[in-house]
């Protein structure tokens, strides 16, 4: 297969990466660039767990070429944190327990910002229905959303 020179827009940054046409987002995010922190789960669009935000709309990198992605804002979860401060779901995530492996978190968190970009004050509901796309094994859930709440109740709080 031929390989082409794509340049792509990755949490504020350009990347010049030469890929073949049926690479994925996913496959060049972690084995071209390195960024580790989406993370590889199910290939299939199933789990989540390699979720990013494409101009602000969550995006499953499994199941997206990476041609697909140019000119095209990407944040992966290696962007949510600023000038090494953590995002406030971040913090929300370690302070609420929405976390325990930690496997699902990025993707989790990504869905929740793109969730929390969206509507200031989400209720339990509406938290549940957006994030039912991201499977977590160990946490059950309950406190992921008590975390994303917390967020949604603080107004403009740096999200």
């Amino acid at each position: 297969m031929m390989k082409q020179g794509i340049e792509l827009k990755i949490n504020g940054d350009r990347y010049e990466v030469l890929v073949s046409p049926n690479n994925t987002l996913l496959e060049v995010l972690r084995d071209k660039l390195g960024l580790m922190g989406t993370k590889r789960g199910c290939d299939l669009g199933a789990c989540g767990a390699c979720t990013v935000l494409i101009n602000g709309e969550t995006s499953l990198s499994c199941i997206m070429l990476a041609m697909d992605a140019v000119g095209k804002e990407i944040e992966t979860i290696e962007g949510v944190e600023k000038a090494g401060l953590l995002h406030p779901l971040q913090t929300a995530f370690v302070e609420k327990g929405g976390l325990q492996c930690g496997f699902c978190t990025p993707g989790m968190i990504l869905t929740a910002k793109a969730v929390l970009d969206e509507e200031d004050h989400p209720t339990e509901d509406v938290i549940k229905k957006k994030m039912s796309g991201n499977l977590c094994r160990c946490t059950g859930y309950k406190k992921i959303v008590e975390a994303v709440m917390s967020v949604g109740e603080k107004t403009g709080e740096g999200r």
